[in-house]
C-alpha cells in the first residue's frame, strides 16, 4: 500500500492524471489537492473532463496514468478491500438525481441503509430525520414522479447523506431548476458541510452558484487545471478564458 504523507488537511490528492478515449485526449496531467472540509467547485466548458475526473475519483474509470490519494492512501493502486473502503467514503448527487421511480421517497432514502441490514425501526427513524434535515417533511410515501424537480434534488441529496459520506460529489446540482430552487440547493450544500463536516466537490457550469458557495474554484481547460483559487481570486484573475467563462462566454 502506498501512502502520501500524513497531512490531515488534504482529503484528496490527484497527481498527473491522464485519460484518453481513442484519439481524444481528455485529461492531460490533472493535478489537484482537495482540502478536508472545503467546498471545491470545478468549472470548465462541456467536454473538458470535469465529469471524467469525478468518475476517476470514485473508481468508475481507471486512469491511463497518474494517481489518486484519499486520506493519504493510493486509491489507484489499492487492493479490493481498500478500494471498497475508499469508495464508501463517497456520496454522489447525480445531475438527474437517479432516483428509483418504482420506489417511494422513503424507500429511495432507505435503500442503502437496508443493504447494511439495519433494523427497520431504526431505518424509519433515520429516514424521517433525514427528510427533516433537507426540509422535506412528511413526503416519504410519495413517488419521485409526484414531487417537483427541486424536491427530487433534495431527496437525492438525502439518499446520499443518509449514508454519512465523508466526501460528497455534486454533478451539476443546479442544472434544470429555477433560480429559487437553485439557491435552496446551494444552501443545502453549505448546510450539509456545516452539519456533517463533509468535503464537497461540485462540478458545475453555474458561475453564480460557484461564486457563492465555493471556498475555492478550480478550472479545467484543455485537459489541465489552469486555475485554482478563491472566488475573489477568480473574479480578479487576468487569465482570459476564466474571465470569458465567468461572463458566460464559451459556456458550451
Amino acid at each position: 500500500m502506498i501512502f502520501l504523507g500524513n497531512d490531515s488537511t488534504i482529503k484528496i490528492s490527484v497527481r498527473n492524471l491522464y485519460k484518453s478515449f481513442g484519439n481524444n485526449n481528455i485529461l492531460q496531467g490533472i493535478n489537484l489537492d482537495v482540502i478536508n472540509g472545503e467546498v471545491l467547485c470545478v468549472i470548465g466548458k462541456s467536454g473538458t473532463g470535469k465529469s471524467v475526473v469525478m468518475k476517476h475519483l470514485v473508481g468508475i474509470l481507471i486512469p491511463d496514468s497518474g494517481e489518486i490519494f484519499v486520506d493519504g492512501v493510493n486509491f489507484t493502486d489499492a487492493d479490493i478491500e481498500t478500494h471498497r473502503s475508499i469508495v464508501s467514503k463517497y456520496g454522489i448527487l447525480f445531475q438527474g438525481t437517479a432516483l428509483f421511480d418504482s420506489m417511494s421517497v422513503f424507500e429511495n432514502i432507505a435503500f442503502g441503509l437496508r443493504r447494511k441490514n439495519i433494523p427497520e425501526e431504526e431505518i424509519a427513524f433515520i429516514v424521517k430525520d433525514m427528510l427533516g434535515q433537507v426540509g422535506l417533511g412528511d413526503i416519504g410515501a410519495r413517488r419521485p414522479s409526484e414531487i417537483s424537480g427541486g424536491m427530487q434534488k433534495r431527496v437525492g441529496l438525502a439518499r446520499a447523506i443518509v449514508m454519512r459520506p465523508e466526501i460528497m460529489l455534486y454533478d451539476e446540482p443546479t442544472t434544470g431548476v429555477d433560480p429559487i430552487t437553485a439557491g435552496s440547493v446551494d444552501n443545502l450544500i453549505l448546510e450539509m458541510r456545516e452539519k456533517f463536516g463533509i468535503t464537497s466537490i461540485v462540478v458545475t457550469h453555474d458561475m453564480k452558484s460557484a461564486l457563492e458557495i465555493a471556498d475555492r474554484i478550480a478550472m479545467i481547460y484543455e485537459g489541465k487545471i489552469i486555475f485554482i483559487g478563491t472566488p475573489d481570486e477568480a473574479r480578479s484573475t487576468d487569465i482570459p478564458v476564466i474571465g470569458e467563462f465567468m461572463k458566460g462566454i464559451g459556456k458550451k
